[in-house]
């Protein structure tokens, strides 16, 4: 009996980092170590989600169904997830992926946007998989108006909710009132999905548990869009620190970080002046690399960029911002240069 269920998403959240050049072998080595250790759920996709690979969000490498027949094969015990997002991936997908052997569906929408899950949670469970509602940028409403989006996810038939930190934004409190409502009022499971761009990624989770979530996320090395995410190696070694029973060998876990994942981005995990803004702004972790570019392109700040898309409430889903606005930021300057 273990107190949460851990979903490892290295290989959807962390392909952000790696801008989705995740190759078959690649899936095929962290699988097996992810299955070896004893993680019980492993999410594989487009780090957008099913269909994700595009112009807007960047091309894979190589199509996330090969991805996901390599992670069938690597597979002995644990789970297979995918996250999808309904606009961006369709219901062929579902039916594919079902297809392939795919156990978790996830599907994510904007914290208010719950409404448009309804159709891909309801296929999903008649296709007889394990549904997750995902309610990105959990931050930007207040709690209350975040239960009565989880509580559409849950009449559609959701087998857990989640509270996700998109922006790595949430402090202590604010993942505990969120968490703690929904675990008061609603009969599904609660999860918390959270980014470290405030160094707070494992403190929040282990709030999160305090409050009785049921599932956590984390990616190896904290490999992850933005400044990364919560590490799955330090949440499971600090869980059994603290007497909380995750079913994870936590040696392995490490190993699998250090030796399988850590060479494909030496650097991530390091949270630099770029990521700690996109917390501090609230601002969607995947718009970082898109958000250097531009910033590079039109010779402005970075930190400009983001806090700006911060300012006007920006959204997954809405990247053309980001050039829109560095442009703007670019005519700004020179005006003011004349």
């Amino acid at each position: 009996m273990t107190d949460y269920r851990l979903t490892d998403s290295t290989l959807r959240d962390g392909s952000h980092a790696i801008r989705h050049q995740f190759t078959p072998d690649q899936v095929s080595a962290i699988v097996a170590g992810l299955d070896d250790a004893g993680v019980p759920v492993i999410e594989v996709s487009h780090g957008d989600g099913l269909g994700g690979s595009s112009f807007n969000y960047g091309f894979s490498g190589t199509s996330e169904f090969e991805l996901l027949e390599a992670a069938v094969e690597a597979r002995s015990d644990a789970l297979l997830a995918v996250l999808l997002l309904p606009g961006i991936g369709v219901r062929h997908d579902l039916h594919r992926v079902n297809d392939l052997g795919v156990d978790v569906a996830r599907i994510a929408t904007h914290c208010t946007e719950a409404d448009i899950s309804e159709q891909h949670i309801k296929l999903a469970k008649k296709l007889g998989m394990e549904t997750v509602g995902f309610l990105m940028l959990s931050h930007m409403i207040e709690p209350d108006q975040l239960l009565g989006q989880a509580k559409l996810m849950e009449s559609y038939g959701a087998d857990c909710v989640y509270v996700v930190d998109s922006a790595g934004a949430m402090t202590l409190d604010a993942v505990r009132t969120r968490v703690g409502l929904l675990k008061e009022n609603l009969s599904c499971q609660v999860g918390l999905h959270a980014h470290n761009n405030l160094a707070l990624a494992v403190a929040n989770s282990l709030v999160a548990v305090d409050e009785g979530a049921d599932q956590i996320d984390g990616c190896a090395t904290g490999l992850g869009a933005g400044a990364g995410n919560c590490p799955t190696e330090i949440l499971v070694a600090a869980s059994e620190r603290m007497g909380i029973s995750t079913g994870i060998d936590p040696f392995k876990a490490m190993d699998t970080a250090e030796e399988v994942v850590r060479p494909l981005a030496p650097h991530q995990g390091v949270i630099d002046r770029d990521g700690l803004i996109l917390g501090y702004a609230g601002v969607y972790g995947s718009f970082l690399l898109h958000a250097k570019k531009a910033a590079a392109d039109f010779d402005v700040d970075t930190r400009d960029i983001l806090m700006t898309l911060g300012d006007r409430k920006v959204v997954g889903g809405q990247e053309d911002m980001i050039i829109d606005v560095a442009a703007e930021l670019q005519r700004h300057a020179a005006k003011d240069s004349t």
